[in-house]
């Protein structure tokens, strides 16, 4: 069976995912492997290649599976296979995480898909944020080695490749505002208050830039 990837830019990545996975899992032949996840926020989209969990986005406010899945072809490889076994880590510590039972993450990741030094130093200090804690926009970027690159982390936090295991949801606008978050603000106000943090000001969230 021949499984070499298409010469194009590939196009509905998970209809090619779904018709190959059978030989690609047998062969050894998939560079990416990537399952779909049922959680309180919706369903989630969890990928991951031989060295770690490289995504983790929420299908609808990333425009479904296809779009997900054609990015991480562009970006990472268009060898790509549903594999839930190869994602059962993972979703085992999300469903723990969900429940109530986990308040951190012990799943190798990939940091293949963050762009720029800075971004990694932003999100690695992100990845050291304990459960129940927060940090303001400004104290990561000084945390990153850029005081006054706030704007900067927040895009970079914006960007953030894995969600909820780097947990972007906790940091905050300076006073104690939302700021802005990838899979919403109602997600990320229900993540903080999972973690206990519901005595944040959430009457500063709307128009106001993250800092």
């Amino acid at each position: 069976m021949s499984l070499r990837p298409p010469d194009a830019a590939p196009e509905h990545a998970a209809t090619l995912a779904a018709s190959t996975a059978a030989g690609a899992a047998e062969q050894g032949l998939a560079d990416v492997a990537y399952a779909t996840i049922d959680s309180p926020l919706g369903r989630l989209v969890t990928v991951a290649t031989p060295r770690g969990v490289a995504r983790i986005a929420y299908e609808l406010p990333n425009g479904g599976l296809d779009a997900i899945l054609d990015q991480i072809a562009a970006r990472l490889s268009p060898r790509i296979v549903q594999a839930p076994k190869r994602l059962d880590d993972v979703r085992r510590e999300l469903d723990e995480y969900f429940a109530g039972r986990r308040e951190s993450f012990d799943v190798a990741l990939d940091w293949s898909l963050v762009s720029g030094p800075f971004g990694r130093r932003v999100l690695a200090q992100t990845a050291r944020i304990p459960f129940g804690a927060t940090r303001s926009y400004r104290e990561i970027a000084e945390q990153a080695g850029s005081p006054n690159g706030f704007r900067a982390a927040g895009n970079a936090l914006g960007a953030n490749p894995i969600p909820i295991i780097v947990p972007c949801h906790r940091v905050l606008a300076s006073g104690g505002g939302l700021g802005g978050y990838t899979g919403g603000l109602d997600v990320k106000r229900w993540l903080l208050r999972r973690e206990d943090r519901s005595a944040v000001d959430y009457s500063r969230t709307h128009g106001r830039q993250p800092e």
